[in-house]
């Protein structure tokens, strides 16, 4: 096993989750301390805590851990019950004193708790003494001593009862605390099956998710027959034959046919979207009346699916950086409790009223128990797993914890034009000639150097040739300049298209073109310039409308307090055309991607938390410099790579949403944590008795454990009201 000898050295970027790598399925880790690492089940060496699979289990098994503890609980609890009558007092008692008193009742007691101490309660002095050994104490160290404490004490009493006569001057023999050390241990328990449950539900929702994809695939062999496989047999390049109502297997193009697919399971949109030759379609999204032919893309743990259950996963056991406090508290925590623990004892017993032994052993347990920092670990991991529950649901991706927690800092948004503000499928709108070249000539030339680019722009022009039956050419020499245009060669002729800045480094003369450009980048359209063997020949006249969501979403995140910047590789008139339907005011047009990565940069130097969002590979390098990156889900891998939060629905109100989902989850986080130290700091001078001199208050160690797991469930009830959260 590998780990970090100090809580405080965590780092979330040590782990690896996959949904379902096999090379990963043995393979355990904690969910507070990722660094932890080891091949089968265990317990975390820092925290105690039960480590989880890396790989994400699908099978609906019981958690056997959770059946465990729920095992040892109903246990306790059937014991600890005639335990409690038994010192409850009144007529409860009355039957057992009458019937079993004095060393019989203490033989009694013993005869119900041993099983209790020694077999419920085995795993937390399994995970105390380990904690010992690796100089790590946590909360397991203070369960052992609490509970060890009060069974050996009242164990020596039970055993050797004439010498503890004779300790306390042959008066009363003292109680015995049989039924503290079994109330502690189901109290503890308790806290146990409710965490794990609310790990197994949250879980489950990721299973949930893996559900919907389809088992089975339809397949079109090279011969034309078809038959049914598993979708896990399917491979990159298959014809699947997706029919009406079914599901579709896994990511890909459809090449024959036509339908309506319902993605409202990926992107919340109830509205079904056309599908044609040509177009993507998305493992598990729901086919309508309609039937095709698609082609296999991604398949396995390729699938957008499966990159979402992994990319949820991943974030659920990551670690926002605020946790780092609760961890180098925990740190000197433990050695504190133990020594006011000691200190307790020692001052009860030399200075407390009689019987000092048994006060000086009670409120030495008290403090033990009442000091378990279970919930101050528990703060953050639990709120972090609720929240990126819930943003996966709304259609947001979220990295790691500290994304969440960056983002609610964030005061400057910087947004891409193409396909982040706008829909990113432009439409060809006209064609301008110069230079004695015909409109089908220029759509040819455009067409055939722009099909190996992946620019939103490109596929308008393609599917604008293809729309007019202009046969596209065979291009040599491609090239693509990010923020500038592409080059290659056409039937012999070098040609180029694109801005301003690649004509210019081309020593193109645009000066006509340019004016031909003005009217149609005064109406927010773009205008590409064309150029062949070096001398102009036209304008690509695309335009890309405005996403219906895109105002509102501007206003909210004003309303926000955000400063919204505009940063496009567009000219500058389209651009400010734009910007001013949307009321943005900053704006900066004919931008190189070294050029919005430099201006984020200045953003940063002024002090401005800044977060990116795009879409394209033009962004990627922005996406990267900016605190916090946010791509659309519409847009290219490589720009979802360099993000912190992906929008698969790919509009600007899943920034609103994901802004609300982080100051909700910080909000949550700062409660636990306000919560769990306010609780400690308070409960441990209570459970020493610095309380007894003025009021004459004892808080009892049942009372104690029992705050202690009050204090755990409200954490993780506080915690999973952010499955709940209105987005």
């Amino acid at each position: 096993m590998e780990h970090s000898p100090h809580p405080h050295d965590c780092c979330a970027t040590h782990q690896t989750v996959t949904a379902v790598a096999p090379d990963e399925a043995a393979i355990y880790t904690c969910p507070m301390h990722p660094q932890v690492r080891q091949a089968g089940p265990g317990h975390c060496p820092i925290c105690g805590m039960t480590l989880e699979p890396v790989a994400l289990a699908l099978s609906d098994q019981p958690d056997p851990e959770l059946a465990s503890m729920t095992r040892r609980l109903w246990v306790a609890v059937i014991l600890s019950v005639p335990l409690v009558a038994k010192v409850m007092g009144g007529h409860l008692a009355a039957p057992m004193d009458q019937t079993m008193g004095g060393d019989a009742g203490r033989w009694f007691q013993l005869a119900l708790a041993t099983p209790v101490v020694l077999w419920c309660a085995w795993p937390f002095f399994a995970r105390g003494w380990q904690s010992i050994v690796n100089r790590n104490l946590n909360m397991f160290t203070l369960i052992a001593l609490g509970v060890g404490m009060a069974y050996g004490y009242s164990l020596a009493v039970t055993l050797f009862p004439d010498w503890f006569r004779a300790f306390t001057g042959g008066g009363d023999m003292p109680d015995v605390y049989f039924e503290s050390a079994s109330v502690i241990t189901a109290l503890v328990l308790l806290g146990q099956v409710l965490e794990l449950r609310a790990r197994s539900q949250t879980n489950s929702a990721l299973r949930a998710l893996f559900d919907l994809a389809p088992k089975m695939a339809r397949l079109i062999a090279g011969d034309g027959s078809e038959s049914d496989v598993a979708v896990s047999d399917v491979k990159a390049g298959d014809l699947l034959r997706v029919r009406p109502g079914e599901k579709i297997p896994v990511d890909g193009a459809v090449t024959e046919g036509a339908s309506f697919v319902d993605q409202s399971m990926l992107t919340g949109e109830s509205m079904p979207v056309e599908k044609k030759p040509g177009d993507k379609v998305t493992g598990a999204t729901l086919n309508g009346a309609g039937g095709f032919v698609m082609r296999a893309e991604r398949v396995g743990l390729d699938t957008m699916l499966s990159q979402i259950v992994a990319m949820v996963a991943k974030a659920q056991r990551s670690r926002a950086p605020i946790q780092r406090m609760a961890d180098i508290v925990s740190g000197y925590f433990v050695p504190a409790v133990v020594a006011a623990a000691i200190l307790t004892a020692a001052a009860w017993g030399l200075f407390g009223p009689s019987p000092r032994m048994a006060h000086a052993v009670l409120n030495a347990i008290a403090v033990l128990i009442i000091a378990c920092p279970c919930a101050l670990g528990l703060a953050t991991p639990m709120s972090i797993m609720a929240g990126t529950g819930r943003a996966a649901r709304a259609g947001i991706l979220i990295r790691d914890a500290a994304a969440l927690e960056t983002f609610e800092k964030v005061d400057t948004l910087v947004i891409d034009k193409t396909g982040t503000l706008t829909e990113g499928k432009p439409k060809l709108i006209d064609l301008v000639t110069v230079g004695g070249f015909d409109i089908l000539t220029l759509l040819r030339l455009a067409a055939s150097i722009e099909r190996g680019s992946e620019h939103p722009l490109a596929a308008a022009i393609t599917r604008g040739a293809a729309d007019r039956r202009v046969q596209v050419m065979e291009v040599k020499d491609f090239q693509s300049l990010t923020g500038k245009g592409v080059t290659g060669v056409v039937e012999g002729a070098p040609v180029a298209l694109g801005n301003a800045a690649l004509m210019q480094a081309m020593n193109v003369d645009i000066e006509e073109l340019e004016k031909l450009a003005l009217p149609y980048r005064d109406a927010g359209q773009t205008a590409m310039l064309l150029a062949v063997d070096g001398l102009p020949a036209g304008l690509i006249v695309v335009a890309d409308p405005v996403k219906e969501t895109t105002p509102e979403a501007i206003r909210l995140l004003r309303q926000e307090g955000l400063r919204i910047v505009m940063l496009t590789g567009d000219n500058r008139a389209t651009a400010r055309a734009v910007a001013k339907k949307l009321g943005i005011d900053e704006v900066e047009a004919d931008m190189l991607p070294a050029r919005k990565a430099e201006i984020i940069e200045a953003l940063q130097k002024a002090g401005r938390k800044v977060a990116m969002a795009g879409d394209g590979v033009n962004d990627a390098p922005a996406l990267a410099a900016a605190e916090i990156g946010i791509a659309m889900g519409n847009g290219t891998d490589v720009a979802m790579e360099s993000a912190g939060i992906t929008l698969i629905k790919g509009d600007l109100m899943g920034i609103v949403r994901a802004r609300r989902l982080s100051r909700a989850v910080m909000g949550n986080i700062r409660q636990n944590l306000f919560f769990a130290f306010v609780y400690n700091v308070l409960g441990v001078p209570v459970a020493a008795g610095a309380l007894y001199p003025f009021f004459g208050i004892l808080l009892s160690p049942i009372i104690a454990s029992a705050a202690m797991a009050f204090s755990s469930v409200s954490v993780i009830s506080n915690a999973l009201r952010l499955r709940r959260t209105e987005l």
